[in-house]
């Protein structure tokens, strides 16, 4: 998967279900997705909150992409994030991982957004692994499903797990035929209070862990992969 910006709950119901998982940071950049923003809650509303980017364009690698100086927008965006949440029950613990997480001296949003994934985990324990595809496999001139099977060799996957929308990508003989099961976790996003208003689903994760405890959210991960 792409490295996306504290990504809604199905993303981690992924990472969750898998021992590794690969961030694919040397695909092409895609505007107005989710690699370097996401939604929280405004009231009864969503509303985005965004990193903003230098030079951005769907003709570069993620990882080739920078993250414009914090002193621009840093303040900004946890004064919005405090706005939003500062009466919500895990408000303060989940403030302190947000700010270690944007504080951090990284320069590209792939390795911001990733670390939004990696620093989400910790708090919750999970163990997954995480590699970049830019730097462990050797194979960025591959394509498609080529490039998905030569990485699960090299990594000796026995089984592929992909969010519901790979169904339309991947055929599953050709996994077999490579000696791979191919797998899908169906996002599941289930209902909890958000304040007093009526729920608003598929939010950043950071909504999720705003209003549950650690425990609450790594049961709501629980979903398994079904072929």
């Amino acid at each position: 998967m792409q490295p996306y910006f504290f990504p809604y709950i199905g993303y981690f119901q992924l990472v969750a279900a898998v021992d590794r998982f690969v961030f694919y940071d040397d695909v092409n950049f895609i505007k107005n997705g989710w690699i370097n923003r996401n939604r929280v809650l405004d009231g009864e509303r969503n509303r985005y909150v965004t990193v903003p980017l230098s030079g951005a364009s769907p003709s570069l690698k993620i990882r080739d992409i920078a993250v414009q100086p914090r002193e621009i927008w840093l303040r900004k965006m946890l004064e919005s994030i405090r706005h939003a949440y500062a009466k919500a029950p895990h408000y303060a613990a989940v403030s302190a991982l947000i700010e270690q997480c944007l504080s951090a001296p990284v320069a590209q949003i792939s390795a911001l957004a990733s670390r939004s994934v990696v620093d989400v985990c910790h708090y919750l324990d999970i163990d997954t692994a995480f590699v970049p595809s830019s730097t462990q496999f050797g194979n960025s001139e591959l394509k498609g499903v080529n490039r998905v099977l030569d990485i699960c060799a090299k990594e000796r996957a026995g089984i592929y797990v992909n969010l519901p929308g790979g169904r339309d990508l991947y055929d599953d003989a050709t996994f077999r035929s490579n000696g791979v099961e191919l797998a899908f976790v169906e996002p599941n996003l289930s209902a909890y209070a958000q304040f007093d208003h009526a729920f608003q689903p598929g939010l950043s994760i950071l909504d999720v862990l705003m209003f549950n405890s650690k425990d609450r959210v790594r049961a709501m991960l629980s979903v398994e992969a079904r072929s």
